[in-house]
């Protein structure tokens, strides 16, 4: 629709929006993070003040099961999904967002959505996010197909005794082709089913990090 209402209402909003901080804490990883809830909380005031709505509607859903050594099944669901924020007049925007979650139970696609819905309302209301890092900051290696080569032997016990338990679980993520996203996930449900303790990331002794990522390398597959 042209020369709608909904590009006025979108403008007005964010100027009412402030920075939304980091309020809840993962203990299993050691960080803050920001809820769906802090960002409801945040923007319902104000959406109601400018009267925008929001429909969502699911474009395309991806669903996956794995399996622990013990028999647990974690679902994981991925989900792609257009946002339209609507004015009075009927004018609208739309958004496209993907979210990711799992769950042991039937809550993956609920936490998917919510994830998606999270990030529609950051990019299109511009949320500050106070210490958000910029993603040309970071790098990852990624997991390459072997080689045939004969590999070269290593010694047994050549730790580097500077290296810490955070870059060591790192680095195994990386052997393993795992982003830190995916360890969370598997993590969770590692304590869950009690095969690791729930130690945050910053506690963790080198013996912990050893005995999770064994942990993460010995229970997890991908359900036939």
């Amino acid at each position: 629709m042209e020369n709608g209402q909904i590009y006025a209402a979108i403008s007005a909003a964010m100027a009412d929006i402030s920075a939304i901080g980091k309020d809840k804490y993962n203990q299993q990883q050691g960080f803050k993070f920001r809820g769906i809830d802090d960002v409801m909380n945040a923007l319902k005031p104000i959406l109601t003040k400018n009267k925008i709505f929001t429909v969502p509607q699911v474009l395309e859903q991806t669903r996956e099961i794995k399996v622990t050594a013990k028999g647990g099944e974690l679902r994981y669901s991925l989900l792609k999904i257009a946002f339209r924020f609507y004015a009075t007049d009927g004018s609208f925007v739309e958004a496209v967002t993907l979210g990711e979650g799992m769950d042991s139970g039937d809550k993956a696609s609920n936490k998917a959505m919510a994830i998606a819905y999270k990030y529609a309302l950051f990019q299109v209301f511009c949320i500050p996010t106070e210490e958000m890092t910029d993603p040309d900051g970071e790098s990852y290696e990624t997991k390459h197909e072997a080689k045939h080569e004969q590999p070269k032997p290593q010694p047994k016990n050549a730790e580097n005794p500077a290296e810490t338990p955070t870059n060591y679980i790192m680095r195994e993520c990386s052997n393993i082709g795992m982003d830190m996203q995916e360890l969370g996930r598997v993590r969770a449900a590692l304590v869950e089913e009690n095969i690791v303790r729930n130690i945050p990331t910053k506690e963790m002794t080198m013996q912990d990090a050893k005995e999770l990522m064994d942990a993460v390398k010995a229970n997890f597959r991908e359900a036939s």
